[in-house]
């Protein structure tokens, strides 16, 4: 075994602890601070954060071993993929999802002697500004608070009994919902995620 196996005295491991760190920071502003303060989507939270982690260290060791950029993108639009493909996602979510990508990334390059330090911060906080305008923009007439939930009475799914979705919804979780719109339906378990819309 290598006496350097054990050893963590490598100014580039500490490089990239230093990235990641910053990582953490802009992503944690990016998603607890602007998603979850405009969607209230807790269920999101944690897909994103481990995403972004697991981005950040794989495009951190991918200059290490010399791999190519293209082949980094490659395995980017995999992760992206393998997760639109595992969960019914909105504009919105997939927006956000791809600039934690993007952050993730971006911090993972070593620019050292390339490129100012600050320049990168600057681009983060570009990303995170943009995000927060454009809700601020976006969500300021907003009505209503949504949130998703699983119901089970697919029969009550049609749409002549719109209105008695809507009371039964209401009744069941005890908001006072104004809309519903269907998201995506199980017919192998009889089961289908509903938004509801409802005042706060």
């Amino acid at each position: 075994m290598s006496t350097n196996f054990l050893s963590l005295d490598n100014p580039v491991f500490w490089s990239i602890m230093e990235r990641f760190a910053l990582n953490l920071v802009f992503l944690f502003l990016l998603l607890r601070v602007v998603y979850y303060r405009f969607t209230r989507k807790e269920n999101y939270l944690f897909g994103f954060f481990l995403m972004g982690i697991v981005i950040f260290f794989i495009g951190a060791m991918l200059k290490i071993v010399a791999m190519e950029f293209q082949m980094a993108i490659g395995l980017f639009a995999i992760f992206t993929i393998l997760n639109l493909r595992t969960i019914s996602f909105d504009v919105k979510n997939m927006a956000y999802l791809f600039a934690v990508i993007a952050i993730s990334v971006l911090n993972a390059l070593d620019l050292r002697g390339k490129f100012p330090f600050m320049g990168v911060v600057i681009f983060n906080i570009m990303i995170i500004a943009s995000a927060f305008i454009l809700e601020c923009l976006l969500t300021r007439k907003k009505k209503y608070s949504t949130h998703p939930i699983i119901y089970d009475n697919l029969e009550m799914l049609k749409s002549h009994n719109k209105e008695a979705l809507i009371a039964n919804v209401a009744e069941m979780t005890g908001l006072d919902v104004k809309k519903v719109k269907i998201q995506s339906v199980n017919y192998k378990e009889r089961t289908a995620v509903l938004d509801i819309y409802y005042r706060d």
